[in-house]
């Protein structure tokens, strides 16, 4: 029985594109083009200082890091560079133990250093990041961090005092279609022209969920159409939230209402799902901007309702109200 799960986990993660088709060195890294000039630099120099990479999830963070250490190590880039998740380990105890003895011993082969990568450090206590400083001062002569997190902020200044700060921003729609048209070279697949918008509207400058997308949408039809990727996405297209604003806009709110009925049972939507393609759809709508202001403001204040427990439904239906509500103030 346990052979058995071990082959399926193997061949699972084999067709897992995200990984298949992440890069291998910094020249393979898609988007994020003047951080990679600075750390291809680095690797001509043969030193590094501590880094510290942030950015929302799926725009380069970990490939950069990964590719930095094949490109500075070579072939023995793995005994001399080691990932730790924070959000897995985010104690004291991570800091004093694994880290600080991978840390301590000499790095293997040429050499000089080795890497330790820290996902999600932003998880990390606060505690386990003021143990972290003094680990990060001790081993500078045999190893060199690179802190990666969502929020820069949730780093201690100590911390960011020690590292070169290099800022992630979104990936945007060129960057997504360069890495659709390299896997569809790879895998075979023909992606139509809606389909290729349908996939960079899903993203949202995530490359992951780009490369998701695209590989769910694949195990329908060897043709990816934007029919596929909303369906497998469980994304409502652009129109369609439109079409239920517009309703809103207009003064017919019960409609609008049944629209997002109809999309919620359609697509299984989640209300910050719903909510957040409303932030996405709203400015093509041509409202005024102090309608626009107004509404922006309102959605903020339900999305953050949303992460407090409140109830989706109420929250998504009271958010069309005030749509509505502009719509009949703007007709005055």
């Amino acid at each position: 029985m346990t052979i058995i799960v071990v082959e399926v986990i193997e061949m699972a993660s084999d067709d897992v594109w995200t990984e298949k088709y992440r890069p291998k060195t910094l020249d393979e890294v898609i988007g994020q083009e003047q951080i990679v000039r600075r750390l291809k630099s680095y690797v001509k120099t043969g030193n590094l200082p501590h880094l510290l990479f942030s950015g929302p999830p799926g725009v380069g963070k970990t490939a950069c890091a990964v590719a930095l250490a094949k490109d500075m190590f070579g072939d023995t880039w793995q005994n001399n560079f080691t990932e730790l998740n924070a959000s897995d380990e985010r104690g004291i105890d991570v800091v004093r133990n694994n880290i600080k003895n991978f840390a301590r011993t000499a790095p293997l082969g040429d050499a000089r250093f080795k890497i330790i990568f820290l996902d999600e450090a932003d998880a990390l206590t606060s505690d386990a990041q003021s143990a972290l400083r003094r680990t990060m001062e001790r081993y500078t002569a045999t190893c060199r961090f690179i802190i990666s997190c969502n929020y820069s902020s949730k780093i201690i200044e100590p911390i960011q005092s020690r590292c070169a700060v290099y800022r992630f921003g979104p990936l945007g729609p060129k960057d997504i279609e360069t890495m659709a048209r390299r896997i569809e070279k790879g895998e075979g697949i023909k992606i139509t022209k809606d389909g290729l918008d349908a996939i960079i509207y899903v993203a949202r400058g995530d490359m992951r969920r780009a490369v998701n997308a695209l590989q769910s949408a694949s195990t329908v039809s060897k043709d990816i159409t934007a029919e596929a990727v909303y369906e497998t996405t469980s994304t409502a297209r652009p129109k369609e939230i439109e079409e239920m604003l517009k309703l809103a806009l207009n003064g017919q709110f019960m409609d609008s209402r049944n629209k997002l009925d109809d999309l919620l049972i359609k697509y299984g939507l989640s209300g910050s799902d719903i909510i957040d393609q409303i932030y996405a759809s709203m400015f093509s709508l041509g409202l005024d901007e102090d309608v626009l202001v107004a509404l922006v403001d309102r959605i903020g204040e339900a999305d953050f309702r949303l992460t407090e427990g409140g109830n989706e439904r109420i929250q998504v239906e009271a958010l069309l109200a005030h749509f509505k509500m502009h719509g009949e103030a703007m007709k005055k």
